[in-house]
């Protein structure tokens, strides 16, 4: 029983690290030093704001738990009002935004259509610790990095609620490994 448990959570934390890997390797680019630029950044933040909402309406269909469905219903209500301020950011500023999700943010959506249940819930709060946490790096740097003024008041004003996100899924982590 220990071993099959073992199993499990090892594949559901490789497939986490799977599906957070283009994110994750974008994070890094930025990190490193790399700028981005503003047009590159509005795009990142759009795909991201995407898939958290896409993410969180599979989360109200198949998490067991209840407070990982609150939870989502958060990101979803946070993350809509996000792309829409980066809309209007965009149309204000002469920028694009994605309206669809790319082939890459795609294929992270992929595994958790597979998952139901407690096994949905961990590989979900998982990645939301590892998406929260390298896109709280990616603002941080946008914040004061970023070219156009506007578009580093939406980084620094995003910051707090990604913060927010990031605290909450630590939270419900601690909470499910108790149980």
């Amino acid at each position: 029983m220990k071993r099959t448990l073992f199993a499990l959570c090892c594949l559901d934390l490789c497939l986490a690290a799977l599906c957070c890997l283009p994110a994750l390797a974008q994070n890094e680019h930025a990190a490193e030093g790399a700028a981005m630029t503003d047009q590159q950044f509005i795009d990142m933040a759009a795909q991201t704001d995407m898939l958290e909402a896409h993410l969180g309406q599979m989360a109200q269909d198949q998490a067991a738990s209840q407070d990982v469905k609150t939870y989502a219903q958060m990101l979803i209500a946070d993350h809509t009002s996000d792309y829409q301020a980066l809309g209007a950011l965009a149309a204000k500023d002469g920028f694009t935004v994605p309206t669809g999700l790319d082939a890459a943010h795609n294929k992270m959506i992929a595994p958790f259509g597979q998952l139901k249940g407690s096994a949905f819930d961990s590989h979900y709060i998982q990645t939301m610790i590892a998406g929260h946490t390298g896109a709280i790096g990616v603002y941080t740097k946008e914040s004061s990095d970023a070219q156009n003024s506007d578009v580093k008041a939406y980084a620094s004003a995003t910051l707090p609620t990604l913060n927010k996100h990031l605290d909450a899924a630590k939270d419900l982590s601690k909470a499910t490994s108790k149980k």
